[in-house]
């Protein structure tokens, strides 16, 4: 069972219709106890960065987040969920994040001719033998809808980057914790097979 937290952040549903496509059985739910219970935790979202860490404290989320993540089961964030790890977002001065990984969420710069917010495909460059992206092509094509970006502390826990302006850390990876910046759910036979290496882990 995957449990796919509801905190009112939206995107649940195409997470949920994915993996149904994968034929894993899903919950989306904000109950402790049934997050607890699942096999494996999935974070989503979209947004701000400060509303979203008001409502999962408005449901009392923070704490079972970090049992998933301190149980070892694999946890991953998407999109909104991957900059929700982090510290904190220059969306949202003085928002503390989950401080579960290292790192700073910015503002992608003003660049002439990109677009912000960055809407549409690009194209991963993978490092670090990212487990999500086992058995994909070296550059696989994947799908962003976002105005800020992740600067990761440790280069380490980088499995994919992307240049938009600046250099994007798109997922990370450590240990049971994965996170795309990108939507894997919208992002056609790739992103089922990152979701796919996902539950297998």
């Amino acid at each position: 069972m995957i449990a796919i937290i509801d905190y009112d952040a939206g995107n649940l549903k195409s997470v949920e219709n994915a993996f149904s496509l994968l034929g894993e059985e899903t919950l989306i739910t904000r109950d402790q106890n049934e997050i607890m219970r699942a096999d494996k935790v999935i974070l989503p979202g979209v947004g701000a960065f400060g509303t979203a860490m008001e409502q999962i404290k408005k449901y009392d989320l923070i704490g079972p987040v970090n049992e998933v993540v301190l149980s070892g089961k694999p946890f991953l964030g998407i999109c909104l969920g991957l900059q929700l790890l982090f510290e904190g977002s220059d969306e949202s001065e003085g928002v503390e994040g989950l401080n579960i990984l290292k790192g700073r969420i910015k503002k992608i710069p003003d660049t002439k001719g990109l677009k912000i917010p960055n809407i549409g495909w690009n194209s991963l460059d993978l490092s670090n033998d990212g487990r999500l992206f086992k058995n994909l092509p070296e550059h696989p094509f994947v799908y962003f809808v976002h105005s800020y970006y992740l600067e990761a502390e440790d280069e380490n826990i980088v499995t994919a980057s992307i240049d938009y302006g600046t250099r994007i850390h798109a997922s990370v990876e450590r240990d049971n914790v994965f996170a795309c910046q990108f939507h894997p759910e919208k992002s056609g036979k790739v992103g089922l097979s990152i979701l796919k290496n996902f539950s297998e882990i």
